[in-house]
């Protein structure tokens, strides 16, 4: 295997999180961009099911993008990425096993676990090396599906445990006065997007609703906002908008390694959660964890409005969504760098070549 890395060291685990971040890129942003405006679009155009249908599957293969682009990180060879990727579906949960002997995608998967098993198996395909020569089309696969998948169904109820504690401490939040609740949801989410932790399986799995789920969406458009403009002269135009029209969680690798940039959004998000609180503004479980991705959290918090679809409603919600949140990244990103400067541009810059 021609790795980039001769040993293990803290780069190792840079390059999962980078193949991570741009597995979740991949996979999830058609959806984002795409999804609810073809579910709108389904009774008047029929060939927007192929759409919700080729989106929806995309994210069901979530793990083995994830997995080969974790491979793909560390220059592997199309067996070993390839082997890479189907033990990081093994591992990932996402199949779950029916009574007939098929197999039954649910989600996405546990994004954590779905890491921790790639790393698992490149960590073993570079151990392994070339050692098996002309075999190595055999023992490869064999060994890294297997051997890397079952370790990654082992921890997985242990991995699982981690997003079911975190929903208990959140859920205790919703029994705030509104306003504080919002704050200290906003901020939460505004956190959680950029972390392996899947905000949408929190939001669902504590059934968040309401104020609480509107201000939790408001916390991701923060950090869908913030982190676009913090690097936006350090990355490409269509890097900066996917924060926001796809995913903030691309920035997880460069948040893991210096949490600190990740202050001024929280600043941001609290403001937008406070609002959240004052103005009512709802959302759903699954509304909760996306921002502005595929319009689903504006869209969602429109339609729980009372008077739905007014054109008062359509500018509180686009001033919330979209013009608050530049103006407020705008300013906080200022006075941390001007104040203190503990944020710069370069902090933010994403490389997918």
């Amino acid at each position: 295997m021609n790795t980039t890395l001769k040993r293990f060291d803290r780069q190792f685990g840079v390059h999962v999180l980078n193949g991570l971040s741009i597995g979740i890129l991949v996979a999830l942003i058609p959806g984002a961009l795409l999804g609810e405006l073809a579910k709108a679009l389904l009774p008047y155009f029929s060939p927007a099911q192929h759409i919700i249908d080729s989106t929806a599957l995309a994210m069901r293969l979530l793990p083995m993008v994830i997995g080969v682009a974790v491979a793909m990180q560390f220059k592997a060879t199309p067996i070993e990425a390839t082997s890479i990727g189907l033990a990081t579906v093994v591992g990932s949960g996402v199949a779950n096993r029916t009574e007939t002997a098929g197999y039954l995608f649910i989600g996405t998967g546990d994004v954590i676990n779905a890491g921790l098993t790639a790393a698992v198996a490149t960590a073993l395909v570079i151990w392994l090396g070339s050692r098996f020569k002309t075999y190595t089309v055999l023992v490869i696969p064999t060994l890294i599906i297997v051997g890397a998948g079952g370790i990654g169904v082992l921890t997985y109820p242990f991995v699982t445990k981690i997003t079911a504690t975190i929903g208990q401490v959140i859920t205790h939040f919703t029994v705030l006065q509104p306003v504080l609740m919002g704050i200290a949801l906003a901020v939460t989410f505004s956190v959680l997007i950029v972390s392996p932790l899947s905000t949408v399986g929190i939001a669902t799995a504590i059934s968040l609703s309401g104020v609480a789920a509107g201000a939790a969406n408001l916390g991701v458009c923060a950090a869908g906002f913030g982190l676009a403009i913090a690097g936006w002269q350090a990355n490409s135009r269509g890097t900066s908008i996917a924060h926001f029209l796809g995913s903030p969680k691309i920035q997880m690798a460069n948040f893991i390694r210096n949490p600190i940039m990740i202050l001024p959004v929280m600043c941001s998000a609290a403001v937008l959660g406070g609002l959240a609180g004052v103005l009512g503004i709802q959302g759903t479980p699954f509304s909760a964890g996306f921002g502005m991705s595929g319009l689903i959290g504006p869209i969602n918090a429109l339609h729980l409005m009372a008077g739905g679809w007014t054109w008062i409603n359509i500018s509180l919600v686009f001033g919330l969504f979209i013009v608050l949140p530049v103006i407020l990244c705008l300013l906080f990103h200022q006075l941390f760098r001007r104040f203190r400067p503990w944020t710069n541009h370069e902090q933010y810059r994403l490389d997918f070549d």
